[in-house]
């Protein structure tokens, strides 16, 4: 008998102990659920709304993104404007190079022009540089060729360097014989200006 209530104590206590085990992990169970449940219903919508909008963006564009239509009309707009500023500056450079071309042709054509004067101008000088030594040369021989007194009665009256410059380029004794006929006043004068001229020749 005394064994007999040992086993049925035993076996109440297991049984107690197993039914308060399955009572807690019930209750484990059940705290889990009320927790989780929202949080896995909210993924679960989020992942929803996520596929609607890309399956609605797949097929057209976002329409807050579109421009509405009067942006397009101010945009093509400002565009057609850019596109008249541009062209005025591409015809206002096009005019200044056209200027430019036409000053430099001008330009061009003042140096031929110069170039051409000048060379005329060099020409005629040396024209009349030769008929002048020409005709100082003609008149020197002249005064060679005159009586010594009539050749010095010219040369009184002649200014000092003018008459000095022909009594240079006489032979020495056509230049004697008139310097010989001249006033000692006037023969004098020449004669300084004929020493200074060969003065002022260089000397070795």
């Amino acid at each position: 008998m005394a064994k007999g209530a040992k086993k049925n104590k035993r076996f109440r206590r297991s049984g107690t102990l197993m039914m308060l085990a399955l009572l807690l992990m019930g209750s484990a169970v059940v705290r889990l659920g009320l927790e989780a449940g929202p949080a896995i219903a909210r993924e679960v919508a989020g992942l929803k709304d996520a596929n609607q909008d890309e399956t609605a963006h797949k097929g057209e564009p976002h329409r807050d993104a579109m421009p509405t239509s009067a942006e397009l009309q101010t945009m093509l707009a400002a565009f057609q404007q850019r596109e008249q500023v541009l062209a005025a500056r591409e015809a206002e450079i096009q005019d200044r190079m056209k200027a430019l071309e036409i000053a430099d042709q001008a330009i061009d054509k003042k140096l031929a022009a110069l170039e051409q004067a000048e060379e005329n101008l060099r020409a005629t000088l040396a024209l009349a540089d030769g008929a002048t030594e020409a005709d100082v040369t003609r008149l020197t021989t002249v005064y060679e060729q005159m009586k010594p007194k009539e050749a010095a009665a010219l040369f009184e009256e002649m200014d000092p360097a003018f008459a000095a410059g022909f009594l240079a380029r006489m032979q020495s004794e056509a230049a004697a014989g008139i310097m010989a006929g001249l006033s000692p006043e006037a023969a004098y004068t020449i004669s300084v200006v004929l020493a200074g001229r060969n003065g002022s020749v260089p000397k070795e």
